[in-house]
């Protein structure tokens, strides 16, 4: 009876694969520094913030990029963030020091997707620490603009050698994480069943070929496989970075 039940449970886990496989976005067009296809900045807010990113290009050679989306309709935020990090290829050609923070509002879902770079600099626990102190407490409020802008200045700030900047949020993260209690095993266990299971299921990922996408977004189609063009509007254009999947995600 209990191999029955684990046949049956294995048996979900690869239909659940294969249906989110079905679900996966198309990857929107780079439209500049800042793309909120969710709509939730203001004009006013959108220029300063392309203005503030266009400045830490000049000045530090590093391109970081926005994207806002509405929903995720079923797809990973992590293979989504991945498909569109190569896709858009953020950074400059052989520093590979992009970095694009991904807001989607239906999931409350954040992400920040780091350059093979910057891993160093900006390792996936600093990523984590900025999601969970600068912007979860302000999206928790409503306040979008100040949580994206907060974190991409202490980004910022972390990339320019300033090593002070997280000191005080991560002994506050550290804080609130021995304070959380303990982490249910048996959970854990499930999860690691189910990321495995999904990775491991890459035959159902040439299905997201088909899959359209939703607000006038590209579709997967010409020389670059699955991923829509990586030129943008605005005179603006990823210029040739490569992501290894580094970064963090959390969720308010």
């Amino acid at each position: 009876m209990r191999h029955r039940h684990l046949a049956l449970f294995a048996a979900l886990l690869l239909f659940a694969a294969a249906a989110g496989s079905l679900q996966a976005l198309n990857v929107p067009q780079l439209q500049g520094r800042v793309n909120d296809y969710a709509g939730i900045l203001q004009p006013r807010e959108k220029t300063e913030l392309e203005t503030y990113l266009a400045s830490v290009e000049d000045k530090t050679t590093a391109q970081l990029v926005l994207l806002t989306l509405k929903s995720l309709e079923g797809d990973s935020l992590e293979d989504f963030s991945i498909r569109v990090a190569e896709a858009w290829k953020v950074g400059q050609k052989g520093k590979d020091n992009g970095v694009i923070l991904i807001v989607s509002i239906a999931e409350h879902a954040v992400r920040i997707e780091v350059g093979y770079g910057l891993e160093a600099i900006l390792p996936d626990g600093k990523c984590g620490t900025i999601i969970r102190q600068i912007i979860v407490p302000e999206f928790r409020g409503g306040n979008y603009y100040a949580g994206i802008k907060n974190a991409f200045q202490t980004m910022v700030q972390v990339i320019g050698g300033d090593s002070s900047a997280l000191q005080d949020l991560e002994k506050q993260d550290k804080s609130s994480a021995h304070s959380s209690g303990g982490f249910n095993c048996a959970f854990f266990i499930v999860l690691l069943m189910i990321f495995f299971v999904l990775k491991m299921c890459s035959p159902c990922r040439a299905l997201r070929g088909f899959t359209t996408g939703s607000g006038g977004w590209t579709s997967h189609t010409g020389g670059g496989g699955f991923f829509s063009g990586g030129g943008g509007g605005g005179g603006f254009s990823g210029g040739g970075g490569s992501f290894g999947g580094g970064g963090a995600s959390g969720s308010w």
